[in-house]
Order: structure tokens, then sequence, then C-alpha cells
């Protein structure tokens, strides 16, 4: 769908919208109060997103400990944001990025799904009949007040800003209803068994799905009960199918994201919430039955609010009752159905340059959960270096007419140095198009909206991978160019020039070879920076050398000046690949380790296997 499309389907859908306000006071009453509603939820999110700062991502690499830990960090990290969605969310970004397991977050999921319910308690304990508005407008003043004093303070008006809304929407909800009641009786479209209790399932599905709010979804059945619209049954329908519906955003998150950790949570989120709506929906009349008996010693035999939260307590109690003992066998078969998939030997797989247009390459790790936290972020970025890094250095093998699997092998090949190149070869500069420039930009465009901490240490850290990037492009753009005199005097006849750029071909591959190993090398940090040192002397020694032997065969008249000219230009292009690679392992020393050695779990920039 292009932009007009979605600009006009966005002004029709705007267009009937008003057209019933027009037709309906009522139903204005409630789409305002659901504005409000959800407009509330949002500012107490992002306020107390803020005013945690990084705490919230620091106590969930924390949590998963153990099983116990995970959920209780789950079912206090709901409770306190109210937004299962932000803390699956935040659950999906760090197991995509390989921070937390899969097993620590499953044990968070099952927290959320019971955290999510406290939201139910506080709407229902509220009643109907009690106003919120007196509360909501010295909320609204306060929160705009206090929000004049600093980004905590602002942080903390928010919050107060949030929870105004919410009383304003929650009234405004209410007072829609009383006016739309009469055109919307739900409990006219009773239906008996099954097929009436899944068409009420299917109703709070579609709400939640639309409204992205399961809160919205309970705050309206909870409205409906009260007014009489709704039965008791069909509102516990409704609320299985709000808890269904909350599964979508992580689903979506996981399946976007791309990673298989985040994929494997968000099918294990959509088969926990899906088997509890259907243990739920087979056990109806029994639960029903179940929170009638619990309620009616309290006194709250006729408060199908209250009775509605205990439901919604209950069965999502149940879900979690039934999956704990199972979680260890639950992994093993996300992991067996969702498999990882095997890291190729050679990223770049072209077999000549008349190959059809391939799709260009994109970025592998990165994706709009990761934004939920900078942590997750930071780390997924990490993982994008690495993979950037092993597309680089394949270019630049290409770009000196050598297979990749030279730069794994215990000694380099002469007789593959000394080989003219045929005319199968690979084009740099095309190569530089396809399978560089989309990764590059991506990560441009991703660190550019990563909402990091302002301090100087992730500050430096940002930077570093950015000119991590930059140097990893500069070094490809240089051995584009080094490319065309490479070839052109490789396939000509032995002479003195040929065995110059035999020699530069022998070097930089010698280089990258250590560049390699330097980012492998598991050593003190003095030790390693020692070797790195002697990679810089190794290249400054090889600069001065040849240029040496160029002014000796010019003297000699062996090499003309055109001759003299490109080889002393292709040193250079040499000798800044070198420095362009050595940068990037030196950017991280004293920043973070894993940025110098760019790796993954001990993977190493690029891994041949």
């Amino acid at each position: 769908m292009n932009h007009y499309s979605k600009f006009l389907l966005a002004f029709l859908v705007a267009l009937g919208l008003a057209y019933s306000f027009w037709l309906s006071s009522g139903w204005l009453q409630l789409c305002a109060g659901l504005a409000l509603f959800l407009f509330g939820m949002q500012c107490l999110e992002e306020g107390l997103k803020e005013l945690a700062g990084g705490r919230l991502e620091a106590l969930l690499k924390r949590s998963t400990a153990t099983p116990f830990k995970g959920f209780m960090f789950g079912l206090a990290g709901t409770v306190l944001v109210q937004s299962s969605s932000l803390v699956s969310l935040l659950t999906v970004a760090f197991i995509g990025s390989g921070l937390i397991s899969l097993a620590g977050g499953l044990a968070i999921v099952f927290g959320t799904n019971l955290g999510t319910t406290s939201g139910i308690w506080l709407l229902a304990l509220a009643g109907h009949n009690v106003s919120l508005a007196p509360l909501a407008l010295p909320l609204l003043v306060f929160g705009v007040l206090i929000g004049f004093n600093g980004p905590k303070s602002r942080a903390a008006g928010r919050i107060l800003l949030g929870i105004g809304f919410l009383f304003l929407g929650i009234d405004q909800i209410k007072t829609g209803f009383s006016g739309f009641g009469e055109a919307l009786d739900l409990g006219g479209w009773q239906v008996d068994g099954l097929p009436g209790a899944l068409l009420f399932v299917l109703l709070g599905l579609a709400v939640t799905v639309v409204l992205q709010s399961s809160h919205a979804t309970l705050m309206l059945t909870l409205t409906a009960l009260a007014g009489g619209q709704l039965e008791l049954e069909q509102g516990l329908a409704v609320a299985i199918g709000s808890n269904v519906g909350t599964t979508v955003s992580t689903a979506l998150a996981g399946i976007l994201g791309g990673e298989r950790g985040g994929q494997r949570l968000a099918l294990a989120h959509v088969l926990f919430n899906g088997v509890t709506a259907l243990v739920a929906l087979a056990l109806l009349t029994p639960l029903a039955a179940l929170v009638q008996w619990l309620a009616t010693p309290l006194g709250l035999a006729d408060n199908r609010l209250i009775q509605l939260a205990l439901f919604h307590t209950l069965f999502n109690a149940l879900g979690v009752l039934l999956f704990w003992p199972w979680q260890a066998q639950l992994v093993r078969l996300l992991e067996r159905w969702l498999p990882e998939r095997r890291e190729p030997q050679v990223l770049i797989t072209e077999l000549a340059p008349e190959t059809d247009e391939l799709p260009r390459t994109r970025a592998r790790y990165l994706g709009d959960s990761l934004l939920e936290s900078a942590d997750a972020a930071a780390s997924a970025v990490l993982r994008e270096l690495q993979h950037l890094g092993r597309l680089s250095l394949e270019v630049i093998c290409h770009a000196l007419y050598l297979p990749v699997e030279q730069l794994a092998s215990d000694r380099a090949d002469e007789a593959l140095l000394r080989a003219r190149p045929d005319g199968h070869h690979l084009d740099a500069e095309a190569l530089y198009q396809r399978h560089i420039k989309g990764v590059y930009g991506d990560l441009l465009s991703f660190m550019g909206r990563v909402d990091a901490p302002r301090d100087e240490a992730r500050q430096q850290f940002w930077i570093a991978c950015q000119l991590a990037a930059l140097q990893l492009v500069d070094a490809v753009k240089d051995a584009k160019h080094l490319q065309k005199n490479l070839g052109h005097y490789l396939r000509g006849e032995d002479s003195p020039v040929r065995e110059a750029y035999v020699d530069l071909r022998r070097h930089l591959l010698a280089m990258l070879r250590e560049v390699r190993e330097l980012g492998r090398l598991e050593v003190p940090d003095e030790a390693w920076l020692e070797r790195l040192q002697l990679l810089d002397e190794r290249a400054a020694d090889f600069d001065a050398q040849f240029r040496a032997r160029l002014f000796a065969a010019a003297r000699r008249r062996e090499l003309d000046g055109l001759q003299t000219g490109s080889l002393m230009n292709d040193l250079g292009y040499v000798s800044r690949i070198v420095q362009s690679l050595r940068n990037v392992l030196q950017l991280g020393d004293g920043q973070s380790r894993a940025l110098r050695r760019l790796t993954v779990e001990d993977e190493p920039l690029i891994q041949l296997k």
C-alpha cells in the first residue's frame, strides 16, 4: 500500500468517524473517553519508563537467575508500569540481543500475565457509581506544574497527567455508555452454549487488537456490565479474548525482529495465552460458579465488576499453574520448532559478475523492538557491526581476487597470490553497493533512533560504534579503488610492475589475517596492545621498504612514471585499509572489549567454519 492509499484510507476512516459522531452524541462521548483513557495509559507508561531510567533494564538483566525471580519481575514490573506489553517487549528485546535466556524470558511472561490483572482490580474497585473527575482535575494541574522542573520532575508530572487522563477517560466512558447503551445492547446478542462464548471471546480479542490495550477493553467491559449491556458470562468471555489480544504486539515484535530468541518467546507467549484461553473457555461455567462461590461470603454476590476481576485473576493463575512445571520441556520444544539459523561459511555467494540482480543485503540483528531498551540496542549494534565486519573483509578479499577462505587458512597460498585473475571475479563496487551500503545505512538509522542515556560513558560507546562502522566502510571504499589497477597489472605479463602488485597483494592479505587474529585473541590488554603495536610496525616497515624499492626500480628504468605513480597511489590505499581495520579494533579499547573484538558469544570478527 503506497502513501496515497494510506492517506486516502485514513481520510475515509476519519470521515466515517466524524459522521458517526454527528449521528450519536453518546458514541462521541464513548470514543472521547477511550481516547482520554488510552492517552492516559501512554503518559503513565512513558513517565514511569523515563523516571526509572535504565533501572528497569538493569533489574531485568538480574531477574533471570531463577524462574521464580523472573516470574516476580514480570509480576512486579507489570503492576508498576501497568503495561504488560512494555515488559513483554523489553523481554523480547533482551532475548533477541542475547542478554537473557529464553528460559528466563518465559518466567517473565508468566509474571506479566498475572501482573496485568492488577489493572482490572483497580478499575473494578473504583466502581461504576464513583466519579473520578474531581480527583483528575487537580492531578492535571499538578502534573503540568511539576513538569517545569527538569527531566525527572517532567517524568513525574507525566505520571500525574497520565493518572488524571485515565480518571477523566473512565468517567467519560461511563457517560458515553449511559447515552449509547440503548443503541448497543450487547445482552441482546445472546447465543446459547459454546458459539455464544466464542462470539464474545472474538469480540474481546478484536477490540484489544484495535485499541492495543487490554485495560481499555476491560474498562469497556466493566462499564457495559455495570450498565446492564452485558451479562456476566459474556463479560467473562470478553476478558478471555482480551487476554489473547495482548499477545499480538509481542508476536509482531518477535516476528519482525527476525531474531530466533525473540521469535521463540513470541510463540511461547501466544501458546501460553492461547492454551490458557482454551482451558478457561472449556471451564467457563465451572469457573463462573467458582467466582460466585468465592464472592458470596464476602457480600459481593451482586457485584459483577469484582467478579470479573476475580475471574480474570483466576484463569491467568490457572495458566501459570499449567505451564510452570513444563518450562524446560517448552524451551526444548521451541528450540526444535525454531532452530538457530546456521551461519554460512561465506556471506557473499555470488558466483559471477553476470549474476542476476539480487536484493540488497540489510541488517540482520536490528529491529524496532530493540529500541525499547538502550542495553538491548547496544548489544544488537555490536552483533550488526560483526556482520558488517565479515562483509567488509569478504569484499576486500574479492577486491584482491582471492577466495575468502584464505583469511582462515593456516598459511597463504603463494600460487594463488601469484595467479592471474580469471574472468569470473566479482567487482568490488558492485559488492559494496549490494552488501555494504544497506547494512551501513540500517546501522546509522538504528543508532540515530536509540534513546540512549546521556552519561559520558554511554555517549562515548555510541560514538565508538559509529566510528567503527565508518572505518569498515572506508576500508571497503579504498579496496574498490585498489582493485582497478591491481586487476589490470596482475593480468599482464611477468614484469617488475606485476611483481610489485603481487607484493602489495601478499602484504594486504597478511595484514587482514593479522587483524582477524587480533580480533580473536584472548590475552590481557597489555599483551594485546603490544601485538597491535607489532602490526603497526610491520605496516610501517613495509611502506618504507616498498617506497624504497619503487624508486630504486624507477632509477633503473624498470618502472616508468605512470607505473610508479599507480603503485604509490595503490600503496596509499593498502595503508589506509590496514589503518581503518586496526582502528576498528582499537576503538573499543578502554570503552568495551566486546566492541574491540567485534564478537558476540566469543565469535570472531569474521568466522569461517
